[in-house]
């Protein structure tokens, strides 16, 4: 240990800043320099000066990608930190905090020299590739686990991480296209939502950019030399309605900053998307923000905009009233401008737009200035969610489990309901009144019987519209029940139902079990197990007893069908279905394969959704989701398949060129098929990629309708989708 402490230099006899000069990369860490002494206090810097001569030492002989230094990393990610004026203990912390994954640093080291509380931020920001995983998927899992338990501690690690990926992203451009695109979607997938969820647009909506130039950079290009074009012949009109906007708020002696707001790429991109609409379509690309010092001016603002401009139909969002479930708010109103050109005006007050850019981490922000309105919506709506993921963590049963149990809690769309004396709830989109019950409370939930929305009962499982009013029916002798699992959408009621399920007696689950398992064989000839088939059971599923096997039933581990299956593996014989072996069960084709008779296929028993029909070599099944209890042995029932027809994906590779669509479409029809939908892309100036689902009726089929497209002229290659 004496020789670790040694590693960091001392440099006795010189100031913070005297050792943050001598450093040859000095010039990079100048500009966050200047950035913190506009809201620091000079002893602060000079933690931070030592702080820099610190990592920059640490990292002086290592490289990035791009050749540049590494120490320019760690400073870009305490200037994104800067620029949301977090704290001190923030900042030395994005300057360390890959020096113990990447140096002789250590853990210790850095609390010897910066404190506990910074050494606690850089350990919630380490990754974990010291550890073995089976797979790298099992490691990003693990790494997410790890992030997200940190920042229930401290949610400073999870600000720490978005600007680390904000900063990775910014420089993408060195990795090989793969592993570019496999990052961008990652953050996407990940970073985004959480950064929404938080409140943080300024880092969300830089990172969906970033994104989509990464994913999509023709799309992107594209995109951008359209609005740039709009920009440009609507200039005269948007800067006349500014005008009129000013003199207006001017004349009603109303104080107020108007700004000029351009749609983001990204937002348009998605519209386009989501409701199938070419550019032109889109109408509010341009924007105004007012910003106001008090709540009151907010809604004579809107008056008075209503009477400058025509509003829209349907136009109008009050997100002061119900602030969104991240905390922002703010009033929208769509308008028509002159000549016709519609525009949307976002109304909101100082500390509103200080809220929506920094959302969480403007906390930081007031308790530095001293000011005590810390309290705010975000801040309260970021505490609420880290309650639920420390109670997801309670209850999850692996890192799987509790990673998809916080992507469901990520959902950016949501709804708001009523309790009857007029509460407003924010729920995520499909939430049932169950959730709504947890949502109220834990034992409002466990005692749950039924519910009355707008006065009417309402079924448990159905899922709630925003604006509903709605009343929980409970019971003191009732408790959670299993199934709900499958309906519910909040992480708060899972996790609640799970924890209850787990804490049930030992009795209790193996009586629930043994009577769903009786339930189950009803319709079969078997009226009780024998000793003989019980073991058989026992093996078959990895259980030591045939009570902990009631156990896993109860709780959901263990499908009822699946053990009806490997007790009667004819059971299917009962139903006519064009899949054998599922039991005579319900089942659906999975969308990610579309498997087609011919195809070796596997059913996976999917919780919430039943049974899913894979491709055998389907890449988007794990192997843990393979095995007994988990997954069934099936194959197609051809006499009955005969006469059906089944969806699948192919992708068109083309050059482009007049009629080659309609020629394409003719062949299909030739072959005996039909198209159910197409999209397509540009992969370059000249090349096309097609995507089709089409209608077949066996792998046979198939390879006649791939033989007709091939054989059309400027076809480059044609494959299924696996």
């Amino acid at each position: 240990m004496g020789e670790d402490k040694c590693f960091i230099p001392k440099c006795e006899g010189t100031t913070p800043l005297d050792q943050a000069l001598s450093s040859p990369n000095f010039p990079y860490y100048e500009h966050l320099r200047a950035q913190l002494c506009s809201y620091l206090p000079q002893n602060l810097i000079d933690q931070i000066d030592r702080c820099f001569f610190v990592a920059d030492f640490a990292h002086k002989d290592q490289k990035r990608a791009s050749g540049e230094p590494y120490i320019i990393h760690p400073i870009a990610v305490a200037t994104v930190i800067a620029q949301l004026h977090l704290d001190v203990e923030s900042i030395e912390a994005a300057l360390l905090h890959d020096v113990v994954e990447d140096t002789m640093v250590t853990e210790q080291m850095i609390e010897d020299e910066f404190g506990a509380n910074v050494r606690a931020l850089v350990q919630g920001v380490t990754k974990l590739d010291k550890l073995r995983f089976q797979d790298y998927k099992e490691a990003q899992m693990e790494n997410f686990r790890k992030m997200i338990l940190a920042m229930t501690k401290d949610i400073r690690v999870i600000l720490l991480k978005l600007a680390d990926r904000t900063h990775n992203m910014r420089t993408l451009g060195a990795l090989r296209p793969d592993k570019r695109i496999r990052i961008a979607k990652e953050t996407l997938d990940v970073f985004v939502p959480i950064a929404n969820r938080l409140g943080i647009s300024e880092i969300r909506q830089e990172l969906e950019e970033l994104c989509m130039a990464s994913i999509y950079p023709t799309r992107y290009r594209v995109l951008k030399a359209a609005v740039t074009r709009a920009r440009n012949n609507r200039k005269e009109v948007v800067t006349s309605m500014l005008t009129a906007i000013k003199n207006r708020l001017k004349e009603s002696n109303i104080e107020a900053r108007v700004l000029g707001r351009e749609k983001r790429l990204y937002s348009i991109y998605r519209k386009m998307v989501q409701k199938e609409l070419q550019f032109s379509e889109i109408m509010d690309v341009y924007g105004f923000r007012i910003i106001l010092k008090d709540v009151d001016t907010c809604y004579r603002v809107l008056g008075q905009m209503h009477n400058l401009f025509k509003p829209r139909p349907n136009g109008f969002k009050d997100y002061i009233a119900i602030p969104k479930l991240n905390g922002y708010q703010s009033l929208h109103t769509s308008l028509i401008g002159p000549h016709g050109v519609p525009i949307e005006v976002q109304i909101r007050t100082e500390f509103m737009d200080q809220m929506a850019a920094r959302g969480v981490a403007a906390h930081w922000a007031y308790k530095e200035s001293g000011s005590k309105a810390v309290s705010t919506a975000s801040q309260k709506n970021a505490q609420d969610w880290i309650k639920n993921l420390i109670d997801l963590q309670q209850s999850a049963g692996s890192s799987l489990e509790f990673v998809e149990d916080v992507k469901t809690d990520l959902f950016p769309d949501s709804i708001f309901v009523f309790t009857p004396d007029g509460t407003i709830y924010n729920l995520p989109k499909g939430a049932t009144p169950v959730d709504f019950a947890y949502a109220l409370h834990t034992d409002i939930g466990h005692h749950c019987i039924g519910a009355r929305v707008n006065h009417h009962v309402f079924p448990l499982s159905r899922s709630l519209q925003s604006g509903q009013s709605v009343e929980i029916i409970t019971s003191s002798s009732a408790c959670p029940n299993a199934i709900w699992l499958s309906t519910v959408v909040t992480s708060r009621a899972r996790s609640s139902i799970r924890q209850y399920l787990k804490g049930l007696r030992s009795q209790e689950c193996q009586l629930i079990g043994r009577r769903l398992l009786q339930n189950a064989l009803r319709p079969t000839r078997i009226e009780s197990l024998s000793e003989e088939q019980i073991k058989s059971i026992v093996e078959n599923f990895n259980e030591p007893n045939i009570e902990t096997l009631f156990t896993d039933i109860a709780m959901g581990n263990i499908l009822t069908v699946a053990v009806v299956k490997f007790l009667d593996p004819d059971s299917h014989k009962h139903h006519e279905l064009p899949v054998k072996g599922t039991g005579g069960m319900p089942f659906t084709y999975a969308q990610c394969c579309m498997p087609i008779p011919g195809d070796k296929i596997i059913a996976h028993i999917a919780q919430g959704r039943g049974i899913v029909i894979h491709n055998i070599n389907c890449k988007n099944l794990r192997e843990n989701e393979r095995g007994p209890g988990k997954s069934l042995n099936v194959s197609w029932n051809l006499p009955v398949t005969a006469n059906m027809d089944f969806k699948t994906s192919l992708f068109i590779e083309l050059e482009n060129r007049q009629g080659i669509l309609s020629e394409i479409s003719n062949a299909i029809d030739i072959a005996g098929s039909r198209i159910e939908s197409i999209n397509s892309d540009l992969k370059d100036e000249k090349t096309f990629l097609i995507n089709l689902i089409i209608t077949v009726r066996d792998r046979l089929h198939l390879a006649a309708v791939l033989r007709r497209v091939k054989a059309v002229p400027n076809v480059i290659t044609i494959y299924r989708r696996r």
